[in-house]
Formats: C-alpha cells, structure tokens, sequence
C-alpha cells in the first residue's frame, strides 16, 4: 500500500466515530400533561430551562414531544402510547393521571412526574426514598394541603359557618382529598357542602348550586382540570360572592381569593434535573421522590375589595404575596 493511500485510509477510519456521533439522532423527551398549555406555560418555562442548566438545550441537542389532554382525562392513555411509538429516551408527566397512563404504557422508558400527590399511594413508586422500577419524580402535594387552606379561609370569614368545596370526581385522589377537608372542616365548627364537576357546564351546575345552598367559602381542589378552569371558578365567584381558595397561584392571579400550595415552579424544576440525570445515564429508581421546600400563600386583595371583605392585617403578614 502506497503510504498517501495508507494515511488517507487511517484518517478516514479516525473520522468514522465523528460522523457516527454526528449522525446520532438528538434524544427526544415526551412531556405528557392531563391539562392545557395556557394555565401552565411558567411550568414548562421551568422544565426547559432545568434541563438546559444541565446541559440539554431544546431544538440544539434535545427534542421535546408535548402531548395536552386539555383536561380530558381518558385522552391520557393513548397519548402515553403516542410517546411511547415515538421511541422517546424519557417522559415527563404531570399529575397522577397523566403518571398512571404512562405507567401502563411502558414498563422501559424511564417516567419523571410532576404531581400534586402522594405517588406512593397512588401505585406509582414502592417508596419516596427509593422508588425501584422505571419511575421517579418530585410531588408538591397539592392534594395533602386542603386542611391548610380550610384554616387560612377560615381566618378571613370566620362567621361563615357552611364551607363548600369543588372536587372533580375524575381524580384518582378525590377520597383522600375530600376526607381531609371534611376532618378539617369539623374540626372548626364547620357545615362542608361537597360538589364535583368534571366539565365545564358542571362546574357551572355546581357553583350554582353550593348559592343555592346558602354555603358560603368554596374550597377549589388542585386538579388539573379545575387548574385549567381557574378563570371560570374565579368569574362564577364574584357572580355568586363567594371567597375562593385555590391550590395555586395561578388561580389567585386569576381573580379568585386566596390559594395555598407548594411551588409548583419549584417541582418542575426538579423534574427537569431528574430527566437531565437520567439521560446522562442515572437509573429513575435509585432517584428519591423530591418533595417541597417552599409554600406559597397568596392573596388577592382587588377580589377581596370587590367582595367587600376585610383582609385582617394579621393575614396579610402571613401571605408570601399580595396581589394589589
């Protein structure tokens, strides 16, 4: 072999591994949400830029595959199943629904949620300490806060003797949730009037009819779809004056009263962190369920103005914000 013929051949073999690692598809990440964009655009705002601190950096190294159910729940499953054709390296999923249909998808993909729950009770890990399996994430257990916020309510009305609260019967933790807040609600004295909606025209029906009742304060569970219907709960509060408190800020933000709940910012976050670990190379299940750190107490003082109510100063102290 003529010696030019042999050095051209060698480094034509050295830049094969290049052209290899060049050619190699960019990972793909499936993002699987049982809500819609709107309510939760800071949420996937925090996501991306977790990941890209870890160096992975959407449309440059990674593609991300968003899947919304729009808050219809049974459109979960063959969403999950769409990512999981998709041959995606990992799925994001938020909320217990949207964990549970990723779950029975695939039992290889790694999954990272982002929940309001207790997945350990919801079947999706054998511990938070160490989950096992493909599945892992962080909870900023929305649905364990509800006596929190039956207290903090309580504290801005408190000759109001009958609570009402929203559930959507749709979600897996509604037993739970709906326990805690009656176990609260007698603890003070209380009268709870408990009514469900799992769509638009009901929750209609059903705040029409918590007026009807003559309940007053209504408890706003924090599920995704009643999230995704936080301007609705908020507009039908001022119509029927009725002080709402929500699980997030979001909701607040969005006219309603007052809301309690860990960050959900926060939460995603540690979930883009895990995604980022796991496509370096970490396992879900040696990963522990990341828990909240930080709690948010936000109050809206232009819809307690417009309900005639006076926000003790005292309250006002407690609340982390306070939208003027």
């Amino acid at each position: 072999m003529q010696r030019r013929e042999f050095i051209t051949l060698l480094c034509g073999a050295a830049a094969w591994p290049v052209a290899a690692r060049a050619q190699q598809p960019m990972p793909v990440i499936g993002f699987l949400n049982s809500a819609s964009l709107e309510p939760n655009r800071n949420l996937v705002k925090a996501f991306v830029q977790s990941l890209s601190e870890s160096g992975y950096v959407e449309g440059k190294n990674i593609t991300i595959e968003y899947r919304w159910a729009n808050g219809q729940y049974d459109r979960l499953p063959a969403l999950a199943v769409e990512l999981v054709q998709r041959q995606v390296a990992v799925i994001a999923a938020a909320a217990p629904v949207a964990a549970l249909a990723a779950q029975k998808a695939t039992t290889s993909i790694p999954i990272v949620f982002g929940l309001g729950s207790d997945p350990v009770k919801d079947g999706l890990v054998a511990s938070l300490g160490r989950p096992t399996g493909n599945i892992t994430g962080a909870t900023f257990f929305s649905n364990l806060l509800a006596a929190k916020r039956v207290g903090l309510l309580h504290q801005l009305v408190p000759d109001s003797k009958i609570f009402a609260t929203l559930l959507n019967p749709k979600n897996a933790n509604i037993e739970l949730e709906k326990r805690d807040t009656q176990e609260a609600a007698r603890l003070l004295g209380l009268e709870l009037v408990i009514v469900q909606a799992g769509t638009a025209k009901e929750i209609d029906e059903s705040v029409a009819s918590i007026f009807q009742q003559h309940a007053g304060p209504l408890l706003v569970s924090g599920d995704a779809f009643l999230l995704n219907q936080s301007d609705q709960i908020a507009r039908l509060g001022m119509r029927y004056m009725l002080p709402t408190c929500f699980a997030f800020r979001e909701s607040t933000a969005a006219g309603g009263l007052m809301s309690y709940g860990a960050d959900r910012n926060d939460t995603w976050r540690q979930v883009g962190n895990y995604v980022a670990r796991i496509l370096k190379g970490e396992k879900p299940g040696e990963l522990p369920v990341q828990q909240p750190t930080k709690f948010d107490f936000v109050i809206n003082m232009q819809t307690a103005k417009a309900l005639g109510l006076e926000v003790p100063v005292a309250l006002q102290l407690l609340a982390d914000e306070v939208i003027e």
